[in-house]
């Protein structure tokens, strides 16, 4: 678990996990969250449930944290705002890319700028990783603005991709 001056960011285990795809309240109840109604994307689903999940599985407890998603409580409603997470484990150069979204109704509020300096943070206390990359749509001006505003340094661009980097060590 992460906390910020706002937020609590929890990586969900694989029965936590599934019941998050359900998106029925029951992760809610569990919990002890607000349930708002919340959605899943039919190909966010599909990616989890074909992907995440079997990535989950084999990881084991040590290493299902790069896996997994991290949801993003807000702490006074209790409301999930946002997800994030990495997508696998450190590679040989120590790097881990993230990748976030924020629930409809919940940006321009920065909650994801905050959570991703939380996962900074986090990150900074595993040996295992030294560097955090992630890749924006250079269109995704909000998405831009996060990586800019945590101090992510441009490593290049790719047509309409850009990728980005940060040193935790």
């Amino acid at each position: 678990m992460v906390e910020t001056d706002r937020l609590i960011i929890l990586p969900l285990n694989y029965e936590q996990l599934d019941l998050y795809l359900q998106a029925n309240g029951r992760l809610e109840k569990l919990l002890q969250l607000t349930d708002n109604g919340r959605i899943i994307a039919p190909d966010v689903k599909e990616m989890v449930i074909n992907f995440t999940l079997p990535k989950i599985k084999k990881a084991g407890a040590a290493n299902y944290l790069f896996y997994t998603f991290w949801i993003v409580v807000e702490k006074t409603s209790k409301i999930i705002v946002a997800e994030l997470g990495f997508k696998g484990e450190p590679n040989e150069k120590a790097e881990v890319e993230i990748g976030y979204g924020t629930m409809p109704g919940q940006r321009g509020k920065g909650f994801m700028t905050e959570a991703v300096g939380g996962i900074i943070e986090w990150a900074r206390a595993q040996p295992a990783i030294k560097y955090i990359l992630a890749e924006t749509d250079e269109k995704n001006i909000a998405s831009v603005k996060i990586v800019r505003k945590n101090n992510f340094q441009l490593i290049k661009q790719k047509g309409k991709m850009i990728w980005w980097k940060i040193s935790v060590k």
